[in-house]
């Protein structure tokens, strides 16, 4: 009796019963091992090894079965990777048994079955067919992805001339069809591309499918075999290998036919290629996908030049009949100085001579920018292989054109690229190798490092008019995060980094000091607004003594505003902008002259003051829940505030983690929180305590709860008879955390200076529900009492801040606050 075959192993249903005779004689690991089972180091070799001793085994199937079968005029084809000859171990194989129509239903049945069940056998998926050449011809016509597998089609054995008639005939049709075909390629590229994304800038990226993959170096194959365009060689054979060497490491790491390099498998992979971790393997796959990218965007460009063209030539001719004019060549349109805009792309003028003139490069990289036009290949290559370099430091010029280059916006970015892919901006800029196609193992950042200071010289763009000095603004954009590519806090690398960049660059002694003064406190502005006390006056005070001079005040202003939107949506929002620019006009008011005065702690909002009175009458907490209208965020772009809290109660013990677990109980995420304690006369004209809570929350799913229920839980929660605590492990142990990359442990810290009147503990951790609650817990039981509380969400990040005294109202001696950050680090662990 036959077995059935799992359909999991194959694409379409198998036979049920297994040919007579069975294929147990021919099974190869009763023979010999299966190549699959061996285990070297992932490479070319490997995989030609993989797909000849594969060869070896299905000749062997494929001979006996003709031969018993009686079988003539047939062969047996490998098609798509396969027939490439790049079989990773767990490659599934793409098989098509081809014959010439002479042999009967049953034979061809019987010879089917007797290669197709032993691949099964071993568990292998297979992708299989049975065709005349006629049927796969036409069936290529109607399915490009069957086209495209037939284009690498590879004879493995049978009749040889069959094969190679095949071949010469779909190479035929292919180049017959290409106005049509390419166009329907590209537009699946592009499809393909927005759904899975560029794998250069992915965390766990898919080597085959994302943009710069696998699927598109195929693809530039079947655009070079066409005939119409080729894509640039340069690298390119490379990176394809660089990306099959992953997928191997990866497949051999997971034992499972996966194209995703998820995070929790790249340290593995990393070791199988012998890399030092992963970070040196994710820059190597970035920078092969960006070869990849690259050269797929040179190369449809070209295919659409030509294509045009074609269409264009018979309106020509019937235009020019009679014998009127000859071919015309492209317009050319001047753009700069030694640079044309010709046929859609920047080439170089006619008398330009890149050897004699140094600044050549850039001139011809801002007029694209400016255009909106590309940077064509040869120019880039011509200009790589002969400019001269320039002098260091730069003359005023070449500083003139790189800021406007940085200022055309988005059109910067594909100049930018076209650079980088022939080595001109290392050349340039030395440092920039540190940077470049650098990963950011954090989930708020979208971009590699290098990336990332182009889109923030992007978003700068747009700010240049608020600024006085927009060169400045745009250098600085580009250069703040160049320190991530050494040791220790890349703020204080890249502020030398940064002074020598803009002394290269040409920049005078003062307007050198201006731009490290960007870079060292780039991140001043919006870590100091969210996770300090902007009405304490040592806040105010250390961020002016930072930035010195309201001009650099007001080019940090807008430094800041274009990181964090260049970083990602989650690290910019309408109430991070509120803060900063808050934060801007108490400092700016400082530098002026004026000196902020002593907050004054008895004046709260007039909402707040309406609450606090209810909850000194009542003596219990008094709750509002206000949803925010929409505000325009920094980009101009709307986007939804939240839903704002509003919480007043008498002061007692155990207010913030009762709060924050009633909150997390009812699946409230917190965006954003502020407490504060104040005193407020009651009706005897005494001073009364009172804590004023304000939340920024966000329901994980679902609607908010009603402010009653919020309530009456945390009354409950106040009063002992509501374990949150309890609830939350509850909850937690139901629902197991998602494999994924492992955070890094909390850090709890004591801020150095951070205020006069209270000590100032800084919490770092991963976001979690309860997360706040223990914090709270933990400062309770420290005995220290909470003056104020700042709490910021980036992202997978809790950033959060507690103003603290003891309890006579005094900040912590250095000890005892060290002793505090240890508890709160602790109950964290």
């Amino acid at each position: 009796m036959g077995r059935q075959r799992p359909v999991r192993h194959h694409r379409g249903p198998p036979r049920a019963d297994r040919p007579r005779g069975g294929s147990r004689t021919l099974r190869p690991e009763r023979r010999t091992p299966h190549p699959r089972s061996r285990r070297p180091r992932p490479g070319h070799r490997r995989r030609a090894a993989l797909a000849g001793l594969t060869d070896d085994w299905l000749t062997g199937l494929f001979t006996a079965a003709a031969t018993r079968a009686g079988v003539r005029g047939a062969a047996l084809v490998a098609v798509g990777g396969y027939g490439r000859g790049e079989l990773s171990p767990r490659s599934d194989l793409d098989l098509l048994l081809l014959h010439d129509g002479s042999a009967d239903a049953a034979a061809l049945g019987a010879l089917a079955d007797a290669l197709w069940y032993p691949v099964w056998d071993l568990g292998l998926a297979l992708d299989h067919s049975v065709r005349t050449p006629g049927e796969a011809r036409k069936t290529a016509g109607e399915d490009l992805k069957v086209q495209l597998g037939l284009l690498d089609a590879r004879p493995v054995a049978g009749d040889l001339g069959l094969v190679a008639s095949l071949r010469t005939a779909v190479l035929a049709d292919w180049r017959n069809q290409a106005p049509k075909r390419l166009p329907a390629l590209h537009e699946l590229c592009q499809e393909r591309a927005e759904r899975t994304g560029e794998l250069q800038f992915l965390l766990e990226p898919d080597l085959k499918e994302a943009r710069g993959g696998l699927r598109d170096a195929t693809a530039l194959r079947a655009v070079a075999a066409s005939w119409v365009a080729d894509a640039p060689r340069e690298g390119l054979d490379r990176a394809r290998r660089t990306l099959l060497d992953a997928r191997d490491a990866l497949h051999l790491t997971t034992g499972r036919a996966t194209d995703r390099l998820a995070l929790q498998e790249q340290d593995q992979v990393a070791r199988a290629l012998g890399l030092l971790d992963a970070d040196v393997l994710l820059r190597q796959v970035y920078e092969a996908a960006r070869t990849v990218s690259y050269a797929t965007d040179v190369t449809w460009r070209e295919v659409n030049r030509v294509l045009r063209a074609r269409s264009a030539r018979p309106r020509l001719r019937a235009l020019l009949s009679g014998g009127l004019g000859a071919r015309t060549a492209p317009e050319r349109t001047p753009l700069a100085d030694g640079v044309v805009g010709a046929d859609g792309e920047v080439v170089l003028a006619r008398a330009a001579r890149p050897e004699r003139d140094p600044v050549l490069t850039l001139r011809a990289a801002a007029a694209a920018a400016e255009a909106g036009l590309p940077l064509s290949r040869h120019l880039v290559r011509h200009l790589a292989a002969t400019a001269r370099p320039l002098p260091v430091p730069w003359p005023p010029e070449a500083r003139e054109e790189l800021v406007t280059l940085l200022g055309a916006g988005e059109a910067t970015v594909g100049v930018w690229e076209a650079l980088e892919a022939e080595g001109i901006i290392t050349r340039l800029l030395p440092d920039w190798e540190r940077v470049h196609c650098r990963p950011q193992r954090n989930a708020v950042h979208t971009w590699t490092v290098d990336r990332h200071l182009v889109e923030t010289a992007v978003r700068a763009s747009l700010l240049t008019r608020r600024v006085q000095r927009p060169d400045l603004l745009l250098v600085a954009a580009l250069l703040h995060d160049i320190g991530k590519g050494w040791p220790g806090d890349h703020s204080v690398a890249g502020e030398v980094i940064a002074r020598d960049m803009a002394t290269r660059i040409g920049f005078d002694k003062h307007d050198v000091g201006v731009i490290a003064t960007l870079v060292r406190h780039h991140l001043l502005l919006v870590e100091t607004a969210t996770r300090r006390d902007l009405d304490d006056p040592a806040t105010v005070r250390s961020v002016a003594e930072a930035v010195s001079t309201t001009s650099t005040l007001e080019l940090l202003h807008a430094l800041t505003e274009a990181d964090a939107l260049a970083t990602g949506p989650a690290a910019w929002s309408a109430w991070r902008a509120s803060l900063v620019t808050d934060l801007v006009k108490r400092v700016g008011a400082v530098l002026a002259g004026e000196f902020p005065d002593e907050p004054d702690d008895e004046a709260p909002s007039a909402e707040h003051e309406r609450l606090a009175i209810e909850a000194l009458r009542t003596g219990e907490p008094v709750l509002a829940l206000h949803t925010q209208p929409e505000e325009p965020a920094g980009d101009g772009e709307v986007e939804p505030v939240g839903v704002e809290l509003l919480i007043a109660l008498p002061d007692r013990p155990g207010v913030l983690p009762a709060a924050a677990g009633v909150l997390a109980l009812h699946r409230l995420t917190v965006r954003a929180a502020d407490l504060r304690a104040v005193e407020l006369p009651n009706e005897v004209g005494e001073k009364a305590d009172l804590l004023l809570l304000s939340w920024r929350v966000a329901a994980e799913y679902g609607s908010l709860p009603e402010a009653a229920r919020l309530r009456a839980d945390l009354v409950r929660a106040l009063e002992g008879s509501l374990d949150i605590r309890a609830r939350l492990a509850e909850r937690e142990a139901a629902y197991p955390r998602r494999r994924g990359v492992k955070a890094p442990p909390p850090r709890v810290t004591v801020a150095a200076a951070g205020s006069r009147r209270a000590t100032v503990i800084e919490v770092r951790a991963q976001d979690a529900p309860g997360l706040l609650h223990r914090i709270g817990n933990a400062l309770e039981g420290s005995a220290v009492r909470v003056r104020s509380a700042h709490v910021s969400t980036l992202g997978a990040n809790a950033v959060d801040a507690f103003y603290v005294t003891a309890a006579d109202g005094e900040p912590l001696s250095p000890g005892r606050a060290a002793e505090v950050a240890g508890e709160v680090e602790k109950a964290l662990g």
